[in-house]
């Protein structure tokens, strides 16, 4: 029998997706079973300590497991977590064949699946799409491999490269279409990052605000993010609406700026307030915060801030992805930009390679990669203002 294994592991692709906006801090998930060259069953992973998408997929099988073929988006796992492991579920099951799309990227559980499955018998075949599956899980992945989140910073602009005006004033540039699809990446996060400058002149919540004709988000299943503020020198009010609910809020800090009474408040009423080093700006060390992050299972975070915080995860080198809304406006010469950087010269500027585009009501959305960062060592401020 001739095996389509790229076409079974689409379906399990797209099986994966529906779990985009609630697997977190786990991977995105699909599995199909196929015998004699038909589906039998599906399943993926819905949320975290709930059922994997193999253990799924068997339980939603029409018929006898036994002899079929298995494509899983993942290497099934191998170890005890929240449930049992996969790859001891599809033995029991009596499959006969298991075609991965990737092998998991924790290196300490790496191949140990496919070993097991390989030692009982079953054929093993991949990774098969590889890059698809990867795409899928992009922070998943990165934290696996080198410890740090996928690291979006999103930004609204006006034509001429505009974030708001000089007083401030940014509501609204984009319309409602593309608000809505900022509220989709912030469902797909672990976390939301800004700054303590964007906290104080907005007081904003930072929340996923779920819009019920958005077929895209099953609002039952979102998990609000990670709500993290990068204040220098502890700054945040108690009241502040970023910080509620207390439990999903972290405050990033200098250790040696913190007033221990304004600590002690903040502590008692739960929010997660961290400690960073001072980086070579002066200000908080943003890739030691990103490790804190990671090591705490942070996938994905999204960056939406001012000018000067945005500049400074550029300046680090820890930009992934940077998504434009870019709206039919002109905010003039005056109105603020939407990185601060310290580029003087041609030879200088961040190349950036555009990957998408789409328009999203009467405003476009642009993804860029940034393709380098090498910039000239300077003394200027590139924080978050404290």
């Amino acid at each position: 029998m001739t095996y389509n294994h790229e076409y079974w592991m689409a379906k399990a692709l797209q099986l994966a997706r529906k779990g985009l906006y609630s697997t977190h801090p786990n991977p995105r998930v699909g599995c199909v079973l196929v015998k004699d060259d038909e589906l039998i069953g599906e399943g993926y992973h819905i949320r975290s300590g709930e059922g994997h998408a193999e253990v799924n997929a068997i339980a939603n099988a029409t018929q006898d497991v036994a002899g079929a073929t298995a494509y899983v988006t993942l290497e099934p796992c191998s170890h005890q977590g929240k449930t049992p492991p996969c790859a001891d579920a599809l033995v029991k099951a009596g499959v006969a064949r298991v075609v991965f799309g990737m092998q998991d990227p924790n290196p300490a559980v790496s191949g140990k699946g496919l070993t097991k499955l390989n030692k009982a018998g079953i054929d093993v075949i991949g990774p098969v799409l590889e890059a698809q599956c990867e795409a899928l899980n992009p922070g998943f992945v990165k934290r696996m491999r080198e410890g740090l989140p996928f690291i979006r910073v999103k930004l609204a602009m006006s034509v001429d490269g505009r974030t708001a005006m000089e007083s401030g004033e940014s509501q609204w540039i984009t319309g409602a279409e593309a608000r809505q699809d900022v509220q989709r990446l912030r469902a797909q996060s672990d976390a939301v990052i800004t700054g303590i400058g964007t906290v104080l002149a907005d007081n904003p919540s930072m929340t996923v605000r779920i819009n019920e004709a958005d077929q895209a988000i099953e609002a039952k299943r979102v998990r609000q993010p990670l709500r993290v503020v990068m204040d220098t020198a502890l700054s945040i009010i108690p009241e502040a609406k970023i910080l509620y609910p207390t439990k999903q809020a972290c405050v990033f800090v200098l250790e040696d700026e913190v007033e221990s009474e304004h600590l002690d408040v903040l502590q008692e009423k739960g929010v997660n307030v961290r400690f960073a080093p001072r980086g070579d700006d002066g200000r908080l060390d943003l890739l030691d915060a990103m490790e804190q992050l990671a090591d705490a299972g942070i996938n994905e975070v999204l960056v939406e801030t001012g000018a000067e915080l945005a500049g400074g995860f550029l300046q680090a080198g820890l930009v992934d992805e940077i998504v434009v809304y870019m709206a039919p406006k002109l905010l003039g010469s005056t109105a603020r930009p939407m990185f601060q950087l310290p580029l003087d010269k041609m030879d200088e500027a961040l190349n950036l390679e555009l990957t998408s585009v789409r328009q999203v009501g009467q405003d476009l959305r642009l993804v860029y990669v940034p393709q380098y960062l090498e910039f000239e060592e300077d003394d200027s401020d590139l924080g978050e203002e404290s």
